[in-house]
């Protein structure tokens, strides 16, 4: 059974970093690609950033340069370090599971209701 839980969201200032985690269990971890996806306040699901088996990254455009992708395969967790945050970075991250390399590079359609995704984290940017 596929389990994904993620943790390391909160109230940051605008400008400041938070290090989101993804603990996977219940899947070989190292052989799946894996990716964030976050949804705001009234708005849709939109990807974030996906990072392949091989460890390549891949982001949004509005976080590249601010946001790093990274996993550690020895501890199955994907993290999301995320630097300089803006109030729009305010949302529910979640983590998950990718099937196939469209959905860990922002090419697919995504649903909440996905069984590969975690329950999400919140991030909330604010002063």
């Amino acid at each position: 059974q596929v389990q994904l839980v993620e943790s390391g969201g909160g109230l940051v200032q605008p400008g400041g970093s938070l290090r989101l985690s993804c603990e996977a269990s219940g899947f070989t971890f190292a052989s799946y690609w894996m990716y964030w996806v976050r949804q705001a306040p009234g708005k849709g699901l939109e990807w974030v950033s996906g990072i392949s088996a091989g460890m390549s990254p891949y982001y949004e455009v509005s976080v590249k340069d601010r946001f790093t992708i990274s996993r550690d395969n020895a501890k199955n967790i994907v993290y999301l370090q995320m630097n300089n945050l803006k109030p729009e970075d305010t949302a529910l991250y979640y983590c998950a599971r990718a099937l196939t390399a469209a959905q860990a590079t922002g090419h697919a359609t995504y649903s909440r209701d996905d069984t590969n995704w975690g329950r999400g984290t919140q991030v909330t940017v604010s002063s």
